[in-house]
């Protein structure tokens, strides 16, 4: 049974950091992308980054400001982010995908299992 838990997220201001982290059970980081998502209040949910056989992925919003990488010894995956704006605010949520996808990492129709979410807010 696939399971992601994600946690780091919490309060910051704006131009600070976060790491998320996402741990995995029950199947190998070698054979599964992961993607993170973020939603806010209001908004669809938005496809972030995703990692899959060694290339990574971001979308406009976020690039050259977050970083995606993995330890597969430790079954996780992180997301640095840094310069965090107001409108990174969101749930993010870490989601397992097969290693190639028919449309595209940013359809979350497409992953297998998601975590629960964790807060992101960004605000003085």
């Amino acid at each position: 049974q696939l399971q992601l838990v994600e946690s780091g997220g919490g309060l910051v201001q704006p131009g600070g950091s976060l790491r998320l982290s996402c741990a995995t059970s029950g199947f190998s980081l070698d054979y599964y992308a992961i993607g993170w998502f973020r939603q806010a209040p209001g908004r669809e949910r938005e496809g972030v980054s995703c990692i899959s056989e060694g290339s990574t992925y971001y979308s406009e919003s976020v690039k050259g400001r977050f970083t995606i990488s993995r330890d597969n010894a430790e079954n996780t995956v992180y997301l640095q982010m840094k310069s965090l704006k107001p409108e990174d605010t969101g749930v993010y949520y870490c989601a397992a995908g097969p290693p190639h996808f028919k449309r595209g990492w940013r359809y979350f129709d497409e992953y297998k299992a998601a975590g629960q979410g964790t807060q992101v807010t960004v605000s003085s």
